[in-house]
C-alpha cells in the first residue's frame, strides 16, 4: 500500500468518525467469514457502518481527530469498527447478541458522544432504549391520559344515554 492510499484510507476514517455519534471497538478474532458477513448485514440494517482497517492507520487518523485518546491501548489485534449516527445503542445489542450466542467478537470500548465506556460497560449500553423506544414510551405517556378522559367522556354520555332511555320507558308506560 503506497502513501497515497493510506492517505486516502485515514481521510475516510477521519470522515466517519466526524460523523459518527458514536464509535465501537470489537476485537474478531476467531469469527468467520460466514459469521462477519452476517454482522454486516446486522449492523447494515440499523444503519451502521462496520469497517475493518489497519490499526496503524486508524491511530494515526484518531491522533488527528483529536478526543479518542484511550483507544490508543485498544487497537492491539483484530479490530474492527462500528461507527454509528444517532441509533449508538444499536451496535452495543448487536455485538451483545453475538458474543451471548458464540462468544466471540469481544467488544474493546466506545466512544459515544465525547464520552468513553470501556469494555465492562457493553450490558449497560446494550440494555439502553433506543431512540425509537423513547419516542414511543412519550408518545404512550402522552396519549394514555387523552385516552382516559375519552373513555371517562363515553361513560358519561353512555349514562346519559341510559337515563334518557329508561325515563321514556317509564313515561311510555
Amino acid at each position: 500500500m503506497n502513501k497515497a492510499e493510506k492517505a486516502e484510507i485515514i481521510e475516510q476514517i477521519k470522515e466517519l468518525v466526524g460523523k459518527s455519534s458514536a464509535v465501537f471497538l470489537v476485537d474478531y478474532k476467531g469469527v468467520n467469514v460466514e459469521d462477519i458477513n452476517k454482522l454486516r448485514s446486522g449492523f447494515r440494517k440499523e444503519g451502521v457502518t462496520y469497517k475493518v482497517f489497519k490499526n496503524t492507520l486508524f491511530k494515526k487518523a484518531i491522533e488527528q481527530v483529536n478526543g479518542y485518546e484511550k483507544f490508543n491501548d485498544q487497537l492491539v489485534g483484530m479490530i474492527g469498527v462500528a461507527f454509528t449516527g444517532e441509533n449508538f445503542v444499536a451496535p452495543a445489542k448487536i455485538i451483545k447478541k453475538y458474543f451471548d450466542e458464540k462468544g466471540k467478537l469481544v467488544f474493546k470500548g466506545c466512544y459515544i458522544e465525547s464520552a468513553f465506556y470501556g469494555s465492562d460497560q457493553l450490558n449497560t449500553i446494550a440494555s439502553m432504549p433506543t431512540k425509537e423506544e423513547i419516542i414511543a414510551g412519550i408518545i404512550g405517556s402522552v396519549a394514555s391520559p387523552a385516552s382516559g378522559i375519552v373513555g371517562a367522556i363515553n361513560a358519561v354520555i353512555r349514562d346519559l344515554v341510559s337515563v334518557i332511555d329508561e325515563v321514556s320507558k317509564k313515561k311510555a308506560a
